[in-house]
């Protein structure tokens, strides 16, 4: 069987669909990879994937998706899938429609967000969901990463049979490592007793990096690294004057690590994860941070408020307001005893709900069953 993974840029294809891929060709399947060319495709190709480049693009412009949408027939049209499976919004709804048109046997979804469950006008929001239904109605196999979604997907008739699937990383990748924590922090210089709060994420607006820059003024006692890289196709405010001006104020206790492929060493040697976005799918540097023992104060938004139980692996704050999000990262940081007993308690919580192995297995049988 041959299977079509289809995403919008490489760094999705990298990061969110790369274990599935694996996980598909382990299990004996022709699985290949579609999405917009990218430096972070090399390391899938040279896994032995075939990952064809397609001009997807992560906007509403009418002709750039039509040129998507072209090249996605021509594409599915020559390799003949067995299966299609869409990821993202937009290109999870080209995907659908060029492979029904195409006639293929399997259509498959993963919602990793709705577009209309985030901020925008209100045209847009109610183009997404027209578009979302009518998707829905030729989809034969319809997951989502968040059980609100799920919920969301089957209040809306979105879909006959909405799945929640979730997230999952790696335990054997991901966990606390005291030698690993003691060597970074030599090499970065960070005393063994000050806090370190950390956040991973894109650069953009709407993951709440403001908020976090303004918090972290009240939290003199620890320092912020940041972790991540804004990506050619990303849209929204530009944050250079923002990181410029939370430099000057901060001083060494903000330090910009860029993007990293160490991130999981990096969690070993911080203390507090942040996560303040305004809206998420089932983010997966929050399963990330769980895994590696720390715990966990983002938004009380779709996606982690499922994650981060309040109280106890962590804090929910409101998006988009500095002050409280302070006050929970200054409990935190001020409280070690705290900061273990919740971390402790937010890796048995990924252990048991977010173990990449079983999340994979699950979608493998889930697409197993929708071709038999």
């Amino acid at each position: 069987m041959k299977i079509l993974e289809i995403t919008n840029v490489d760094f999705a294809l990298r990061q969110f669909l790369l274990p599935l891929m694996r996980e598909l060709r382990d299990a004996g399947y022709d699985v290949q990879g579609a999405c917009a060319e990218g430096s972070h495709l090399e390391p899938v190709r040279a896994e032995g994937f075939t990952v064809h480049g397609v001009p997807m693009a992560r906007s509403f412009s009418p002709l750039a998706q039509y040129k998507a949408f072209v090249a996605l027939v021509r594409l599915i049209r020559r390799e003949k899938p067995d299966l299609v499976h869409g990821h993202m919004p937009i290109s999870g709804i080209l995907a659908r429609f060029a492979a029904r048109l195409c006639g293929v046997r399997v259509v498959a979804y993963t919602c990793h967000g709705f577009l209309f469950n985030q901020p925008g006008s209100w045209r847009r929001r109610m183009l997404s969901l027209i578009l979302e239904w009518a998707a829905g109605r030729i989809t034969d196999l319809y997951m989502t990463v968040s059980g609100e979604e799920a919920r969301d997907a089957r209040r809306l008739h979105l879909n006959r049979n909405p799945i929640a699937i979730g997230n999952g990383r790696d335990p054997r990748r991901y966990h606390p490592d005291p030698e690993t924590r003691a060597r970074l922090r030599r090499e970065l210089r960070v005393p063994e007793d000050r806090p370190v709060v950390i956040v991973v994420s894109r650069l953009v607006r709407h993951k709440g990096h403001p908020e976090l820059l303004r918090a972290m003024e009240d939290v003199p006692e620890a320092e912020l690294w940041v972790v991540g890289e804004r990506l050619p196709s990303d849209h929204g405010a530009d944050l250079t004057v923002a990181f410029a001006g939370a430099c000057d104020r901060l001083g060494p206790r903000l330090r910009m690590l860029g993007y990293r492929e160490d991130v999981s060493e990096l969690l070993k040697a911080a203390d507090v994860f942040a996560l303040p976005s305004h809206f998420e799918g089932l983010p997966m540097s929050v399963i990330e941070a769980m895994l590696t023992g720390l715990p966990v104060v983002a938004t009380d938004v779709r996606g982690p408020r499922e994650q981060v139980l309040d109280g106890k692996t962590g804090f929910l704050v409101p998006p988009g307001l500095s002050t409280p999000l302070a006050k929970a990262l200054r409990t935190l940081s001020q409280d070690a005893t705290l900061r273990q007993k919740m971390g402790a308690a937010g890796r048995q919580v990924a252990l048991e709900a977010y173990d990449e192995r079983h999340i994979l297995k699950h979608v493998v049988a889930l697409m197993e069953k929708a071709c038999s």
